[in-house]
């Protein structure tokens, strides 16, 4: 009998619970656009970045087949010679010649592919492209790519895409030339997932890559299956290669390359995950005013016998429905948003990082239980201060709304120390030396959560001033909207503290994204001294990787125009103790000694140059930082294999630079071409004749080299304007990122001045029937929603000073390895605090129209 009455009890209070949810509709929107809005922004991140990182290792897998090790060269390549060696004289019957290299195909919407030059004949242990089994390849296509030279293989579902067949003709832009080749056959893949990989890849015999690449007689590298058991053979192979040679496991460099965008990718995630802790406030909020209205009959229930864990449940299932529905609109939502979010992801990757393609956005089931579970999680957090608070609900006080308020006040002292406590945590985190990138992001969410705390004291101090300003500027009403703001603290700090929180993230990446913008420009002037820069098309934004055609520097250097001519080569070479390394061989400094150092051992910078054409290096901040090379760098040896063996080179210096990626060597050009069989060049700086147009020269040369039509020959200005538009494509997500932060903290203060004016009905009722008027009543209104974006406004300004200098000094220098110059700018606390108090104000339209359209008797009649 008594488990019936308990779940009859149960059932009603169910009831209870679903009737008030039905009746406060409003309430239950706003809650669920609060968790759908967090939740979208982390999925579409989430769904953005393993997009990405997928299709890159789709497209490394697929290349490296069943591949476990890879026998590398230096920035040529292999001697082919090296192949024939392993194969026939030391007996590694498992092994194939690789050429590859990324080309541009402009009839396919200029598309970067990666080119694939394979041997037929030994790849069956790696890769099933070109078997003819189930009709992979038709025997006549393959024969075709044998014996006919400039010939190709493309995947059938690229072929569709484009109404490509057997018998077209592609032109492909290799460095600054295009090369014509046939396609002789389409690969039919065995399954989507190969459907996919190979729709990034062109396929074709390993002698006509040699001859598109311009590798006549090199290999890109060789591949090798190797038993994890026979580790012996392996170091035989290593001893009998010669010298600048090594083998490495297949998945080194794709891990390498990877790791790279790691630090990007976890600072768009964290930047998302901001936007759930803004929209916890929201959730705190809602769920804090649907405890307080229901207080009475939270009350009555307690007198008739229902047990605070009930009361605790009740609250709790209420979040938990709401909190499912906004997560799974949020999901949904998430989805929308991560297509739009991957073409900005992956533009980014492409311009700062490396070459990759995704052509599907994938929606992987743990993505979508990670945003459920995270969801609701926040859902339920946010929701568990409320529920507790209304277990401690007593019957007798259930009618006093003042007794919340009473509370809160008596807190205040308590909610103040924890604020002041979480900052020194806070401060800890992120100044004790170390590498976690989770733990400085950790401290960076501590430092918001504190001064989310000093919100409730901070507004209470904040009114008290303003009163007797408000008092002078608007009479009664200036006496009263203050002492709203400060007499519902329970509700209005935490809508500050979400206004706040978002408009300090506003603050906080704008200071650090002009101060970025501002070190660049700098770094820009003082790097980039020549007048004219020639390169091939990049497929990156931040290096050159593909070769100039031979005899272009010579020719360049005759120019009468033309005063002096300096070259660049850009490889990546391999170190026994710090992995691939990019490095730059330049003929001279083209920043005239205008570059910015760190530190350097020579006393001016022609005492370093020639340092420099000794035999030592000068290496990039982000080169030593994210390396962890101690003392800075100074004393330190760099070794690196070369075409002749191991060779040391001394650090003489290290310079400022901001292009992405693990940081750069510089050497010697004339030290680089001894050392290394090389005689490529990538790009070359040209200085102009003084009295000269740089213009003129431009054109002159542009009409001198028009038979080479990819060229791209860039006066200094054109060529530092390209680098900011890379610069702010870079940082285009993230100011989305902010902006929808911002939409959630709008929501978040409409939620609370509804939530204020439904609980103030009989007080501004009783105003009403006193003389009132209309627009008094809008004044009022629209004063307190002023008065609360001001103090999130007022409060925003350290707290977003304060993410600025975590930003630019902590988390930029341990992601990036770069040192930004702080650039404080008035306008953009003006515009910040302007935004919060323009989105407070639009927030109390609403309301405020609500209350001017009431029927007076009616809300003076009360429940």
């Amino acid at each position: 009998m008594r488990g019936v009455f308990v779940e009859n009890r149960q059932r009603s209070l169910v009831r209870v619970s679903l009737r008030h949810i039905a009746r406060r509709r409003w309430q239950s929107a706003l809650f669920i656009v609060g968790v759908a809005l967090g939740v979208a922004m982390m999925v579409a991140i989430d769904l953005a970045n393993g997009s990405a990182g997928r299709a890159f290792r789709l497209s490394t897998d697929t290349v490296a087949g069943k591949a476990t090790h890879q026998v590398l060269g230096g920035p040529t390549g292999l001697d082919e010679a090296v192949y024939r060696q392993l194969r026939v004289e030391l007996g590694q019957r498992d092994s194939a010649p690789i050429v590859e290299g990324y080309v541009i195909v402009p009839t396919l919407d200029s598309q970067p592919l990666r080119l694939l030059g394979v041997d037929p004949f030994a790849e069956a242990p790696f890769r099933t492209y070109l078997t003819t089994n189930a009709q992979r390849v038709p025997l006549d296509s393959l024969t075709a790519l044998l014996t006919r030279p400039n010939t190709v293989l493309l995947s059938e579902s690229l072929a569709e895409s484009y109404r490509l067949r057997s018998g077209d003709t592609l032109d492909l832009r290799i460095g600054a030339q295009i090369k014509p080749v046939q396609i002789v056959g389409l690969i039919r893949p065995g399954d989507d997932i190969s459907r996919r990989a190979l729709a990034g890849l062109i396929l074709t015999d390993i002698a006509t890559a040699q001859e598109l690449l311009d590798m006549r007689g090199r290999l890109s590298h060789i591949d090798l299956i190797v038993p994890a058991t026979d580790a012996a053979q392996l170091d035989r192979l290593r001893v009998m290669l010669p010298p600048g040679v090594s083998i490495e496991p297949a998945a080194a460099r794709a891990n390498a390359i990877e790791q790279m965008t790691s630090a990007f990718e976890l600072n768009l995630t964290a930047l998302s995950l901001l936007a759930l802790v803004v929209g916890m406030f929201l959730i705190y909020n809602t769920v804090s005013f649907s405890v307080i209205q229901r207080r009475p009959v939270l009350g009555t229930l307690r007198a008739l016998g229902v047990t605070r864990g009930e009361i605790f449940a009740i609250v709790l299932i209420e979040a938990l429905a709401l909190g499912l529905i906004g997560t799974l609109l949020g999901l949904g939502l998430g989805v929308i948003l991560g297509r739009a979010a991957v073409a900005l992801v992956t533009q980014t990757i492409n311009d700062l990082y490396f070459v990759v393609n995704v052509r599907t956005v994938d929606v992987p089931l743990l993505s979508l239980l990670k945003g459920l579970v995270i969801g609701l999680a926040a859902a339920l957090l946010a929701a568990a201060g409320p529920a507790l608070e209304a277990t401690s609900v007593p019957p007798v006080s259930a009618f006093r709304r003042s007794v919340i308020e009473s509370k809160i006040r008596r807190s205040l002292p308590w909610l103040t120390l924890t604020g002041l406590g979480l900052a020194t945590v806070s401060v800890l985190l992120l100044w004790l030396p170390q590498d976690s990138l989770v733990l400085n992001f950790a401290g960076l969410f501590l430092m918001v959560l504190a001064f989310a705390l000093l919100t409730p004291g901070v507004t209470l101090v904040l009114m008290a001033l303003v009163t007797p300003l408000s008092s002078r500027l608007f009479g009664y009403l200036g006496r009263l909207a203050p002492r709203t703001v400060a007499r519902s603290l329970s509700r209005t700090s935490v809508a500050i503290a979400a206004l706040m929180v978002s408009v300090s993230v506003i603050i906080g990446v704008s200071l650090m994204i002009s101060s970025f913008r501002s070190t660049v420009e700098d770094w820009l002037g003082a790097t980039l001294q020549a007048d004219i820069f020639v390169s091939p098309p990049t497929l990156t934004a931040t290096r050159v990787t593909t070769a100039l055609p031979a005899g272009l520097a010579a020719a360049l250097a005759q120019e009468p125009d033309l005063r002096r001519v300096e070259t660049a080569r850009s490889v990546t070479v391999s170190s026994p103790d710090l992995g691939q390394v990019a490095v730059v061989a330049v003929s001279g400094d083209i920043s005239d000694g205008q570059r910015r150092y760190l530190w350097s051992s020579g006393a001016n910078a022609a005492e370093l140059w020639r340092q420099v054409r000794e035999g030592a290096v000068i290496v990039s901040e982000p080169f030593i930082n994210l390396r962890g090379l101690p003392n800075q760098g100074r004393g330190a040896t760099l070794r690196l294999l070369s075409d002749q063996g191991l060779r040391e080179f001394p650090v003489a210096a290290v310079y400022y630079d901001y292009a992405a990626g693990a940081g750069t060597v510089i050497m010697d050009d004339a030290v680089y071409r001894r050392l290394w069989k090389d005689t490529a060049v990538n790009s070359v700086a040209l200085y102009v004749q003084p009295g000269r147009s740089v213009d003129a020269v431009v054109q002159t040369l542009r009409a001198r080299f028009a038979d080479q039509e990819a060229l791209v020959i860039n006066p200094n200005a054109a060529l530092r304007r390209a680098v900011l538009e890379v610069f702010d494509r870079a940082f285009a997500i993230t100011v989305a990122l902010q902006l929808l932060a911002t939409v959630v903290a709008f929501v978040g203060v409409l939620s609370a001045l509804l939530s204020l004016q439904l609980e103030r009905t009989r007080e501004l009722g009783i105003l009403r029937a006193s003389g009132l008027t209309r627009r008094q009543l809008w004044g009022l209104t629209l004063l307190e929603t002023g008065l609360m974006g001001g103090t999130a406004g007022l409060l925003a300004l350290p707290a977003g000073l304060a993410l600025a200098l975590v930003l630019i000094y902590v988390i930029n220098l341990r992601s990036f390895g770069w040192t930004l110059q702080l650039q404080l700018s008035p306008a953009t606390f003006v515009q910040a605090f302007g935004v919060a108090l323009l989105a407070a104000l639009l927030a109390g339209i609403y309301p405020a129209w609500r209350q001017a359209n009431m029927v007076t008797a009616d809300a003076l009649r009360g429940e």
